[in-house]
């Protein structure tokens, strides 16, 4: 593929950031990357990798002339550094970010943004429990999803270039409106995620089972609450507290769902408990059907795995 944007500026460089930069090389989708994060040390190490054509100092200096900006800071962050660069910021670029929160992005970034620049706020679905600038890898997007939710009147030549370069990163690319996109990953990632650390946390605590135990004979399920568990705690804060309608709904729905099951193992009820976990069975090849992971008996786990997204 050719370039697709002169100059792109990554404000925050962990994981997605990084990646982001190893895929846009692996294709040259950018004539210069430039990138910077507040952590002098994240900037050093990123530096010594090469992570990026220039690391600067100052969000400033990362946007000068950038023809695409993405924020890739945690939520919390988003309108401190959006106001931040503003002032600074090509007019024609195109701002978008990776957060797994879109309403919420939205209304911390847009009222700070001048009117001559672009809006398309993002969320690639991939990730792992890793973070930092040595985390990144090329291949992260490949075959997942990435969901972009413009609002209406977004220049649909701004919204198509960025498609152009999620794409070109290996990335699947869907449109979606972004109170819809919050009750999606709602379910599909949040309330999980939530569900994680709430079961690492309930071994924690019970005292019956030792931590020895407890690590020692960890069974398949309780190994991947725990990789899930690991992921960034500052990310998911901000997750929980910027999409916290949507998440108490599927929390909701969850705590009837388990009051249910709790009902069946106590009477004996072995029909319902069959015929639920028939169909949530069906949920599970409906994921590697369409590619999302695939039917091996330690589900790939052997290999680098890219499913704790946000």
């Amino acid at each position: 593929m050719s370039v697709i944007y002169n100059r792109v500026a990554l404000l925050g460089l962990g994981l997605i950031a990084g990646s982001m930069a190893h895929a846009m090389r692996r294709k040259g989708l950018a004539g210069e990357i430039v990138g910077t994060a507040r952590s002098a040390e994240t900037r050093a190490v990123a530096g010594e990798i090469n992570l990026c054509d220039r690391i600067t100092e100052t969000v400033a200096e990362a946007v000068d002339g950038a023809d695409l900006v993405v924020l890739a800071v945690p939520v919390g962050a988003m309108a401190r550094v959006t106001e931040e660069m503003a002032p600074h910021l090509a007019p024609g670029a195109t701002v978008t970010d990776v957060g797994s929160v879109k309403r919420d992005v939205i209304e911390q970034v847009g009222p700070h943004l001048p009117d001559n620049v672009h809006f398309v706020p993002g969320h690639p679905l991939a990730g792992t429990e890793h973070s930092g600038p040595r985390s990144g890898f090329a291949e992260l997007f490949d075959n997942r999803y990435t969901i972009l939710t413009p609002a209406p009147g977004t220049d649909p030549a701004a919204t198509a270039r960025l498609r152009d370069l999620w794409i070109g990163c290996g990335a699947l690319v869907e449109e979606m409106e972004a109170d819809h996109h919050d009750l999606v990953l709602a379910v599909t990632s949040h309330t999980p995620h939530l569900i994680a650390y709430t079961m690492v946390g309930v071994a924690d605590d019970l005292r019956r089972v030792t931590d020895s135990e407890v690590i020692k004979y960890s069974a398949a399920g309780f190994r991947d609450f725990t990789r899930i568990a690991a992921s960034d705690p500052t990310m998911w804060r901000d997750v929980f507290l910027s999409n916290k309608d949507a998440t108490l709904e599927i929390l909701g729905r969850f705590t009837e769902e388990l009051f249910a099951l709790q009902r069946a193992i106590r009477t004996g009820d072995g029909d319902h408990l069959h015929d639920y976990f028939t169909r949530t069975r069906a949920i599970r090849r409906g994921i590697i059907e369409a590619g999302q992971d695939i039917d091996a008996p330690d589900f790939g786990r052997g290999a680098r795995r890219t499913d704790d997204s946000g």
